[in-house]
């Protein structure tokens, strides 16, 4: 099996442009941005999906989720953001580590598709 890319991401294995790190979470610019401001937020430890979520990962999710509007104020999303997870195939979920898209500095649109 190959070696997920947001783990060598967050192994330091593979460049990004990071916006926010700390021990637990990474957040970095997405390569296809879809918005002006587009960046995945993820856990340092590998989960592959919301599905895949143990009771002891809890703690960490809502650290994450703690953090996101820190991150957003640091990117100046005075404005508001839009926050996505993409959770298995009909979901649209291409990297099977758990991760949230943080967009804005744009309109968005209803419904997203």
């Amino acid at each position: 099996m190959p070696k997920c890319i947001f783990c060598m991401i967050a192994n330091k294995e593979i460049p990004s442009d990071i916006v926010y790190e700390d021990d637990q979470i990474l957040a970095f610019r997405d390569l296809e941005p879809q918005a002006p401001v587009h960046v995945l937020i993820v856990p340092k430890k590998h989960i592959a999906s919301l599905d895949n979520m143990t009771q002891e990962d809890q703690a960490l999710l809502g650290y994450l989720m703690y953090k996101v509007p820190d991150i957003a104020k640091e990117l100046e999303l005075v404005n508001g953001y839009r926050l996505v997870n993409n959770c298995g195939e009909d979901g649209m979920q291409t990297v099977h580590h758990l991760h949230f898209h943080l967009l804005g500095k744009r309109k968005m649109t209803w419904p997203p598709g």
